[in-house]
């Protein structure tokens, strides 16, 4: 007997479809424009719904933006895996000449993108924000324990030799304090020489373990 084809429903396709929108144009405007100005009509012109539409899904502004909460959250993950996975196709060896300065260079794009710039707007809201606080704090301790997790596989280093794990760690700090910067001018060139500067530190950090 041939099993039934799973009935999909055009409905709750489009229904899935319009609350990505959302979420997507909530992120874009946290990013571009702030908390102040990301009203729930301003978020729902930008995905092209109708604000009862967006209302439907997210009855209030604070509905919207813990769904981008969560959606930033989730989006910044999968950059996270898609870097480790292209990293490990790469033709270097963890630990390998270049390895280093790749992975570096990698996850430092990652903190000065639209991703982390908008992730920036959510923190300063829920600093205030009491709806949002205590999912951000959560949501932001699990993101940093899987990027510290992740850099350390993709830059194949040994946790175990001392310094190692600081070394590590001093260096996501300082990629988040170039997302930070860059919210004001994008200095790429000054930018380019500091992570330069990093990623030798942290090769010479990484090969003195043998």
């Amino acid at each position: 007997m041939t099993p039934r084809a799973e009935v999909r429903d055009p409905k709750q396709d489009r229904s899935r479809a319009t609350r990505q929108r959302l979420l997507e144009a909530a992120v874009a405007c946290l990013a571009e424009h702030g908390w102040a100005r990301s009203t729930v009509a301003v978020v729902a012109e930008r995905a092209g719904v109708s604000r009862g539409a967006a209302q439907h899904h997210f009855p209030t502004r604070e509905d919207l933006f813990t769904a981008a909460v969560q959606h930033v959250a989730e989006e910044r993950s999968a950059a996270l895996r898609a870097l480790l996975s292209h990293e490990r196709r790469d033709q270097h060896e963890p630990g390998g000449p270049g390895r280093v300065a790749e992975v570096v260079e990698a996850l430092v794009e990652l903190y000065t993108g639209p991703l982390f710039r908008a992730a920036l707007q959510l923190w300063v809201v829920a600093s205030y924000e009491e709806q949002l606080g205590a999912r951000v704090a959560a949501l932001e301790a699990r993101i940093g324990r899987e990027t510290h997790r992740m850099a350390v596989e993709a830059l194949g280093a040994d946790e175990s030799v001392p310094g190692v794990r600081e070394s590590v760690q001093g260096f996501l700090d300082m990629a988040r304090g170039l997302g930070l910067a860059n919210l004001l001018t994008d200095d790429r060139a000054r930018r380019d020489r500091v992570v330069a500067q990093w990623a030798r530190i942290l090769d010479d950090v990484l090969r003195a373990r043998t």
